[in-house]
């Protein structure tokens, strides 16, 4: 194990100054640190892993020093950026990738697949790839040369010393009202309902397992960013869909928004896109998803979905919104501000593949 903070010490003398980040839970002491830090080594969190290296490569033009932080299932998101802007522009620094191994029932199927073929991956790419080893001398070595080569370093679980963040940075949403509640009533309002609801990854597609055991529910590990988009998709196959997404992943590929919108009159289905918004990553450390400055409904506005015309904060609220919604055709966005839940039980491997049963068609 590593000293986290004798760490960020070693990369603020050696030079470096950001950290582009698209948070993961190996990784959490480390930013933890960041942000604790303030800007003596900046703590950049990026809305998707292709924004992070992106932003990485004008920094490293600009004459600055940024590390690129991500897990294995977002280094697939990096692609395009790495062999299309990296590689033949020669533009390198260090990038961290957690190697998440997989084991049912104890790991996100996501990770399955990467947790023996993410070196595979990492050479496709036409990169070098090397785990960082626990020595305090060795490892600043690593980041260093990874400054001047095209190498991926590969970060295993436990590396980093624990890091708690300062109580100034921590969340304080004890005014919210549980996501668990919101899910509990949607449970009983749609109970054995033609509706099928798709839960985004991480901790809400958990929550809809343990809390919604009534409705028909596809259990979306993975793939974040994309559950509005596998929403629309079925909407535009003429289903009735509700969508439970969360604040990272509303603004990790907002192009799902902007296409949703250009169907958000069609006659033939029903959609329902509810962004939970705790403002936070919870499954990868809890740390604030810092997007205050996102106006959630006047983004929906400005590209063409009906939203409901404020965020939501009440039970009573939400209901009302959903009755709203049943009311009118097309595509309809609403945002809860929530708390957190305490971490449920993720389902199985079996449950989650014969959740896609709950489109129909299987």
């Amino acid at each position: 194990m590593i000293d986290t903070e004798d760490f960020i010490n070693n990369l603020v003398i050696e030079g470096y100054t950001h950290l582009c980040v698209v948070p993961c839970s190996f990784a959490k002491n480390l930013i933890n640190g960041s942000i604790n830090g303030g800007e003596r080594l900046e703590y950049l969190p990026c809305a998707s892993e292709a924004v992070a290296c992106s932003v990485a490569a004008g920094i490293k033009m600009s004459g600055k020093r940024p590390i690129v932080i991500v897990q294995s299932s977002g280094l697939t998101n990096m692609g395009s950026c790495i062999t299309s802007l990296l590689k033949p522009y020669e533009v390198t620094f260090p990038i961290i990738v957690s190697w998440r191994t997989y084991k049912d029932g104890d790991s996100e199927i996501q990770h399955k697949h990467l947790a023996t073929h993410l070196p595979d991956l990492v050479e496709a790419y036409g990169y070098k790839s090397e785990v960082l080893v626990s020595d305090k001398i060795k490892v600043i070595d690593q980041i260093l040369s990874a400054e001047n080569e095209q190498k991926i370093l590969l970060l295993r679980s436990g590396f980093f010393s624990e890091v708690v963040l300062d109580k100034k940075h921590q969340l304080n949403l004890t005014r919210y009202i549980s996501r668990s509640e919101y899910l509990k009533r949607l449970d009983s309002l749609y109970k054995d309902s033609e509706y099928t609801f798709v839960g985004t990854t991480g901790n809400t597609a958990r929550e809809m397992y343990s809390f919604m055991p009534n409705t028909s529910n596809f259990y979306m590990a993975g793939n974040m960013g994309g559950a509005l988009s596998v929403g629309l998709g079925a909407y535009l196959a003429e289903k009735k869909i509700i969508v439970c997404g969360g604040d990272a992943e509303y603004a990790m590929h907002l192009g799902g928004i902007t296409t949703a919108a250009r169907y958000a009159s069609n006659l033939k289905g029903k959609l329902i896109y509810i962004v939970f918004d705790n403002e936070s990553n919870k499954s990868t450390g809890g740390q604030k998803s810092y997007q205050e400055h996102i106006n959630y409904l006047g983004v929906g506005k400005a590209v063409g979905l009906k939203c409901c015309g404020k965020t939501i904060h009440t039970i009573l609220e939400f209901e009302k919104a959903l009755n709203q919604a049943e009311d009118l055709n097309g595509i309809w966005f609403l945002h809860v501000k929530c708390a957190y839940d305490n971490v449920t039980p993720r389902p199985n491997l079996n449950i989650i593949k014969k959740s896609i049963e709950s489109f129909g068609s299987f």
